[in-house]
């Protein structure tokens, strides 16, 4: 019996360890929330990459010296992509109303260059209130640009098979170093607004 106990008991300490160092000390309990947890710890050098706006006009990116929030989209995307877009809206308004300079500090990147040409990307911005000033619409130059973005940022985008694309989604801190410093969900867009503010 105390051998069934002693047992029982070595299980049960080495599956609450196990679960405790699995789960960075029980802080993140997904993969999803370690790489977040792990971004705070210790932000990420951002690939210096050339995006091309819905004008056609350069960004160098990261943008020296600015913290900026970051989402990735396709144009053509009926669901999570209104909702990121929805949250950027909101986050320009609290930008505005706390007197925040106008400057670039939200940046939608496409994932789809083989469809957001400059014409879809300037649709996408005049749909969903992209002011250009404060933000603004683009996609990586190159392949090569775009996979090293969608891999420092842990961004998953997965072809349906009927023309569009299965992504997670959520809002990227760029801090003013060039670093991914931090990631919310798009519903925490007042919590990611104050990281732009002074």
């Amino acid at each position: 019996m105390w051998r069934t106990i002693l047992a029982t008991t070595a299980v049960l300490v080495a599956g609450v360890a196990t679960i405790v160092i699995e789960t960075d000390g029980l802080a993140a309990f997904t993969t999803e929330g370690a790489r977040r947890l792990a971004v705070t710890r210790a932000p990420v050098p951002v690939p210096s990459v050339r995006l091309r706006d819905e004008r056609g006009e350069a960004i160098e990116f990261p943008v020296a010296g600015r913290a900026m929030l970051v989402e990735f989209v396709y144009t053509s995307c009926p669901t999570l992509c209104v909702s990121l877009a929805q949250a950027f809206a909101r986050i320009r308004d609290d930008l505005e109303r706390a007197g925040a300079d106008p400057v670039l500090r939200l940046l939608s990147v496409s994932f789809d260059p083989a469809r957001d040409d400059p014409p879809a990307l300037r649709a996408y911005a005049e749909a969903h209130g992209a002011d250009r000033r404060r933000w603004r619409v683009a996609v990586p130059e190159t392949e090569a640009d775009l996979r090293s973005l969608l891999e420092t940022f842990g961004v998953i985008v997965i072809a349906d098979g009927e023309g569009g694309f299965v992504h997670n989604a959520a809002l990227h801190l760029v801090d003013a170093e060039g670093r991914l410093a931090a990631i919310f969900d798009p519903d925490e867009g007042e919590r990611a607004a104050q990281r732009l503010l002074p």
